[in-house]
C-alpha cells in the first residue's frame, strides 16, 4: 500500500473503531483489520498468531505474536489504564507490560519480542526492547489516520530474500576484484585503453559466467567447461574466438567449429568487436575464474546493485572526482516510487476491483499497454541502478497483471505478450566503463524478470539474442541535449538491426519526450568543483547572481526544468542536502519557481548509504517536481495515457486525465524520517510554506545590534596556545604573560574550556624587541603572510602583531557557535566578557541586551534557525547573512499591521500600545535573565552538559519554556502553533518586511 492509500484507510479504521472494544470478543478482529486494511497484509491469519500459550501455567496465553517483525501485543478491554497493575492468578500485581515481559520471558531466545505493544482499542503504548527502561511511544487511535507510520514496524522488517541478495551481490564484488586484481597485473606497460579493456573484459567474463547459470547458455557449466578446454597458453585465444562468437549470428558461425555451439548469439554490442586488448591468461587467472568464480552463483546477483559489485574496478580518483555514489535499493525506492511507482500500483488496485470481468481483463491489458509505454530518464545514470530497479519494479506489476488476465493464451515472445522493455530507459553517463555496465545490469534484469514471467505461464520464452536495448549514451550531461537521445526520425527509418525491436518513437519526427526523469546526480559542493565543472555551472546557469555559491547538482535541476517545460514530464532528483539551506534555496529554487516549477513531494535530510562494502555516508534530499499545476495532472484510477478501448457502460472512461486539485490529485508529501507531512505547498526549504526565499544580506533587516564573526588572526599558528603551551612559554619569557588573552571557538565555548591567544596588537616596539620569543613569533607571522598568494594578506604582513579581522568588544557580549549539534533543541547561546576574544569560529553581537538573548534563545528563532540555516552533515551550521540578518524580530518597525499580542493572528495593531510593548519586552528581559540564572546553578556544567536533552537540568528547562511562552506573546503567535506553523508565519513576517527591499 502507498501512502495516501494507508492514510485513508487508517481514517477509516479509527472511525469504525471509536467507541468499541471488548478485550474477549473484539480483539483478533481489532488486530485483523488494523493489519490488514491498514497495512496491507495479505494472509494475515498465517502472519499473526492468536492465544499461544505460555508455559507458565496452564492459564496464560499471549493475545497476539507477529513472527516475522517480533512483535507481541497485550490487549486489554475499552478503558483500561495500560499503566496500572493488575492482580494476576499468582496474586502478583503487574501492568500489562510487564505482563507481557512475563510472557516473552518464557519464548524461546530466536522468538522474543523486540517490540511490546500493549493496547485498550484506543491506545497503543509501543515499548522497544532494545530500550526496555525507556518511556513508550503512545499512539491514539484518533490519531491514527496522521501517525500510521509509528506502527509501521508492524510489517516492515527487511525480508530475508532481500538481505541474502545483498549479501550475495557483495560476494561477487569480492570476486570480481580478485579477477581485476589477476588480470591487472598481465598487462604490458598499461595505459588508459588497458585499463578500459580490462573494464570491459570483466564485465563480458561475468555475463558469461551470469548467463550460464541462469540457463541462457547450452548447459549450467558450458563456460566453466569451456574455459577448462583449453591449454593455459590457448585460453586467451579461446576467449577472443568465444567473444566473436557471441557477437556473430548462429547461421553466420563456422558450421564445423562444435567448441562454440553450446553458446547462444547474444547481440546487444556486449561482445561486438572493439579491438580491446586481451591479455596472456595466467594460471592465477584461470583458477580465479574456475574455483572462485564458477561454483558462485551469478544467476542471483541483484541486477541493480551491478555498479556497486564492480565499484572495485573503477579506479578511486576518478570515483571521487566524479562524486559517484552507488546507491541502495532502499533508497532508490525513496525516489522511484513516489514518482511513479505508488500511483501505478494504485491504479493496478483499483482496476482489480472492477467486478466485470471483460472490463477488468480488458482494462489490465490496457494497463499493461501504459506500463509499455512509459520513458524514463536518468541524466546522471552510474553504473544504472535507478534505471535498474525502476526497470524491475514495472516488470514485477506487469507481471502481476499477467498472472490476472492469463488464460492460456498463446504466448507470442518478448516483443509481443511482455510490454515492458529495457528500451524505455535512456540515460547518459560520463564513464565509459559505467555505460557498459548500465546496459549489461538492464539486460540480467531484464533476463531475471524473464524468467519470473516464464515461471507464471508455465512455458518458456526465448530471452537470447537480445532484442531490446537501453538506450544509454557516453558524454557529459550538462554539455548535451536530454531530447535527442533516441532518433528523431521515424520508426521506419531505424536501422535494420534486432536491437530496435518494438522502440518507441515519434513518428512525426518531434523531440522524445519523457514520462519521468529520476535520478542520483554527482555529489560536488561549490568549492570543490573542478575548473570543468565551474565551466558547466556558469554554462547552464549563465551570469545569475551567486552562481558560484551552487552545487554541481543543481545543474541537472535546471537542464529537467528547461527540459520539461510545457509538458507533464515529473522529475525527481537525489542531492546533497544544501540546495534546500542556507544561501542556496533563493539562487537554484527562486528562479525555478519563478518559470512554474512545483515541488510534488520531498525528502527532507536524511543519511545516503551506498551498497559497496566501503560505504559512502552523505546527507541527502530527494525533491520530486514538476511544471507547474496543468503539468502537474494525475491519471484517474485504471486509467491509460494513449488511446483507450472501449469500455462497459457504467465504468470510467480509460484515458481521462485529471488535473491537479480534482478527486484523483495526489497530495503533496514530505517524508522526514519515518514520518510523512502532507503538504499544500512545498517550498525550497522542503517546508510546508509559501515560496519565500530568503537571500543573504549583509545588515539586519530589524532594528538590532549588528552580528560579526570574531577574531581571524591568519598567523599560522603562532599566537595560538594550549594552556599547557602558554604556560612553558611565559616560563621562558616572563614578560609575556600580561599580552596572554582567553580565547574561545565553537568547541571551547559549548564544551567549556579555554585556549591562549598572544595578543601584541597594542604592544610598543620597544617592549616588543625585549620579548625575544615574542619577537620570533611576530616574524614567522609576518613570514606566513609575505607566503600567501593572496594579495590582501601579504598586505597584512606589513602589520604582523594585528590579526586580519580584529573584534573585541568593550562590554559583555552574546557568542553564537557557528556549528552545533542537531541533537539539540537550542543552540547554546551565552554571554562572554570582554576580557576574552572570540575567534572567527563564533558570531558575536556586541551591546545586546537581555531581550536579544531571550529572542535569540527562543524556539521561535531556533524554528527559523533550523528552517533556513545550512548544515554541516546534519550539524546546525549558524548563518549571520541568511539567519541573524533577515530574522523578523517583533515589536519592529514594519511589523504593527501584521501581529498583535493577543494570541490571535488578526491584524488588530492600532489595540498595541507602546506600554504594551514595553511590559513585553520587560518579561522576555525577565525570563531571559532566569535562563542564565538557572545555568548559574552548574557551574562544573558546560552548556554541552545543560543542553544534552537526556541531562538538561528541569529548572533550566523550565525556564527555557518560560521564555519560548514571552516570545510567543510578543509575536502574538498562539503556544499551541507548531513548529512548522510559527516557520510559516515568519516566512509571512519576512515578505512582508522585505517588501520594496
Amino acid at each position: 500500500m502507498n501512502q495516501i492509500q494507508q492514510k485513508i484507510a487508517a481514517q477509516k479504521f479509527a472511525e469504525y473503531w471509536k467507541g468499541k472494544g471488548y478485550e474477549k470478543g473484539e480483539s483478533q478482529k481489532f488486530w485483523i483489520d488494523l493489519l490488514e486494511h491498514v497495512y496491507g497484509v495479505q494472509n494475515v491469519a498465517e502472519y499473526i498468531s492468536f492465544e499461544d500459550q505460555v508455559h507458565l501455567d496452564h492459564t496464560s496465553f499471549i493475545d497476539g505474536f507477529i513472527p516475522s517483525t517480533h512483535v507481541l501485543i497485550e490487549q486489554k478491554g475499552l478503558g483500561k489504564d495500560l499503566r496500572k497493575g493488575i492482580k494476576q492468578s499468582d496474586g502478583s500485581v503487574l501492568s500489562p507490560f510487564q505482563q507481557a515481559k512475563r510472557y516473552a520471558a518464557e519464548l524461546p531466545y530466536s522468538k522474543r519480542p523486540r517490540w511490546i505493544i500493549t493496547c485498550n482499542f484506543s491506545e497503543f503504548l509501543v515499548y522497544d526492547m532494545e530500550q526496555p527502561n525507556a518511556e513508550p511511544q503512545r499512539i491514539l487511535l484518533e490519531n491514527l489516520e496522521k501517525e500510521f507510520y509509528r506502527l509501521q514496524f508492524l510489517v516492515n522488517e527487511k525480508e530475508t530474500l532481500l538481505n541474502k541478495e545483498m549479501e550475495i551481490s557483495l560476494k561477487a564484488g569480492e570476486l570480481v576484484g580478485k579477477l581485476y586484481d589477476a588480470l591487472v597485473k598481465e598487462y604490458k606497460s598499461p595505459d588508459e585503453h588497458s585499463y578500459k579493456s580490462l573494464n570491459i573484459l570483466c564485465v563480458r567474463l561475468v555475463f558469461c559466467l551470469y548467463a550460464e547459470d541462469a540457463g541462457l547458455f547450452a548447459t549450467r557449466t558450458a563456460f566453466e567447461d569451456y574455459l577448462r578446454s583449453f591449454n593455459l597458453p590457448n585460453v586467451r585465444k579461446g576467449l577472443i574466438d568465444l567473444f566473436k562468437a557471441l557477437d556473430t549470428r548462429e547461421e553466420d558461425r563456422d558450421k564445423y567449429d562444435e567448441t562454440i555451439k553450446p553458446f547462444p548469439y547474444v547481440n546487444g554490442g556486449l561482445f561486438k568487436d572493439e579491438r580491446i586488448e586481451i591479455p596472456n591468461f595466467t594460471q592465477e587467472i584461470v583458477d580465479v575464474l574456475v574455483k572462485d568464480c564458477a561454483p558462485f552463483d551469478w544467476a542471483k546477483i541483484s541486477p541493480t546493485i551491478f555498479g556497486a559489485v564492480f565499484e572495485s574496478t573503477l579506479n578511486p580518483e576518478t570515483r571521487r572526482s566524479g562524486g559517484m555514489h552507488y546507491t541502495s535499493v532502499e533508497n532508490i525506492h525513496k525516489a522511484i516510487d513516489p514518482l511513479f511507482m505508488d500511483v501505478l500500483e494504485a491504479e493496478y488496485a483499483d482496476i482489480l476491483k472492477i467486478k466485470a470481468v471483460k472490463t477488468r481483463r480488458q482494462s489490465l491489458l490496457a494497463f499493461q499497454e501504459k506500463l509499455g509505454s512509459l520513458t524514463f530518464l536518468d541524466p546522471a545514470c552510474g553504473s544504472g541502478n535507478f534505471l535498474t530497479e525502476a526497470f524491475l519494479s514495472l516488470r514485477r506489476l506487469e507481471n502481476k497483471i499477467i498472472s490476472e488476465i492469463n488464460e492460456g493464451e498463446a504466448v507470442l515472445g518478448l516483443d509481443g505478450f511482455i510490454k515492458v522493455h529495457v528500451g524505455q530507459f535512456y540515460g547518459i553517463e560520463i564513464n565509459d566503463f559505467a555505460v557498459t555496465v548500465a546496459k549489461t545490469a538492464l539486460w540480467i534484469a531484464e533476463s531475471q524478470m524473464v524468467a519470473e514471467t516464464e515461471r507464471i505461464l508455465s512455458r518458456n520464452i526465448q530471452f537470447l539474442p537480445l532484442t531490446t536495448n537501453a538506450f544509454i549514451v557516453e558524454g557529459n550531461a550538462l554539455r548535451m541535449d536530454w531530447a535527442t537521445l533516441l532518433p528523431e526520425s521515424p520508426k521506419s527509418a531505424l536501422p535494420e538491426d534486432d536491437l530496435f525491436k518494438g522502440i518507441t518513437t515519434h513518428v512525426d519526427g518531434s523531440a522524445h519526450r519523457y514520462d519521468y526523469i529520476m535520478g542520483n546526480p554527482p555529489f560536488v559542493g561549490a568549492r570543490l568543483m573542478s575548473d570543468e565543472q565551474k565551466k558547466d555551472v556558469n554554462g547552464i546557469w549563465g551570469n545569475i547572481k551567486n552562481v558560484g555559491n551552487l552545487d554541481y547538482v543543481s545543474c541537472w535541476y535546471k537542464k529537467a526544468a528547461d527540459l520539461i517545460k510545457d509538458t507533464n514530464t515529473k522529475a525527481a532528483l537525489v542531492s546533497t542536502n544544501s540546495i534546500t539551506q542556507g544561501e542556496q534555496p533563493a539562487i537554484l529554487w527562486k528562479p525555478l519557481m519563478e518559470s512554474g516549477i512545483k515541488i510534488d513531494f520531498a525528502y527532507r535530510t536524511f543519511r545516503w548509504d551506498s551498497e559497496s562494502t566501503q560505504k559512502a555516508h552523505v546527507h541527502c534530499v530527494i525533491v520530486g517536481f514538476c511544471m507547474g499545476e496543468a503539468a502537474s495532472c494525475r491519471l484517474k484510477s485504471g486509467a491509460v495515457k494513449k488511446n483507450a478501448p472501449f469500455q462497459e457502460k457504467g465504468d470510467r472512461p480509460l484515458g481521462q486525465v485529471e488535473q491537479s486539485g480534482g478527486d484523483a490529485a495526489s497530495p503533496k508529501r514530505i517524508f522526514d524520517g519515518e514520518k510523512v507531512e502532507f503538504a499544500d505547498n512545498i517550498n525550497g526549504y522542503l517546508l510546508d510554506a509559501p515560496n519565500i526565499f530568503i537571500e543573504s544580506r549583509s545588515k539586519p533587516l530589524c532594528s538590532v545590534p549588528e552580528i560579526g564573526i570574531g577574531n581571524l588572526p591568519i598567523d599560522g599558528g603562532n599566537y595560538l596556545f594550549t594552556e599547557e603551551e602558554m604556560n612553558a612559554f611565559i616560563k621562558k619569557e616572563p614578560a609575556s604573560e600580561k599580552y596572554f588573552r582567553k580565547w574561545i571557538g565553537s568547541d571551547e565555548f559549548i564544551n567549556r574550556y579555554f585556549r591562549y591567544c598572544l595578543w601584541l596588537g597594542e604592544c610598543s616596539p620597544a617592549e616588543l624587541r625585549k620579548m625575544p620569543k615574542c619577537l620570533k613569533r611576530v616574524q614567522a607571522v609576518k613570514e606566513f603572510r609575505s607566503s600567501s598568494k593572496r594579495a590582501a594578506t601579504k598586505k597584512l604582513a606589513e602589520i604582523p602583531t594585528h590579526f586580519s579581522t580584529e573584534n573585541m568588544p568593550s562590554s559583555n557580549y552574546i557568542v553564537i557557535p557557528k556549528v552545533s549539534s542537531e541533537r539539540r533543541h537550542y543552540i547554546p547561546i551565552g554571554y562572554i566578557e570582554p576580557e576574552i576574544l572570540s575567534s572567527d569560529l563564533v558570531f558575536i553581537i556586541p551591546n545586546a541586551t537581555l531581550y536579544h538573548f531571550g529572542v535569540l534563545t527562543s524556539s521561535v528563532h531556533m524554528a527559523w534557525m533550523r528552517a533556513v540555516c545550512g548544515r554541516l552533515e546534519m550539524r546546525y551550521r549558524y548563518s549571520n547573512t541568511i539567519v541573524y540578518n533577515n530574522f523578523p524580530w517583533p515589536f519592529t518597525e514594519k511589523q504593527p499591521d501584521l501581529f498583535a499580542p493577543n494570541g490571535t493572528h488578526e491584524k488588530k495593531a492600532k489595540n498595541v500600545s507602546s506600554e504594551q510593548i514595553r511590559l513585553l519586552k520587560t518579561k522576555i528581559e525577565q525570563t531571559a535573565q532566569a535562563i542564565l540564572d538557572a545555568r548559574a546553578k552548574y557551574p562544573d556544567s558546560s552548556l554541552a552538559d545543560l543542553y544534552d536533552e537526556t541531562t538538561m537540568p528541569p529548572e533550566l528547562r523550565k525556564a527555557h519554556q518560560e521564555n519560548d511562552r514571552a516570545v510567543m506573546q510578543a509575536y502574538g503567535f498562539s503556544p499551541k502553533m507548531t513548529e512548522r506553523e510559527i516557520v510559516a508565519e515568519l516566512f509571512k513576517m519576512y515578505e512582508k518586511l522585505t517588501e520594496g527591499k
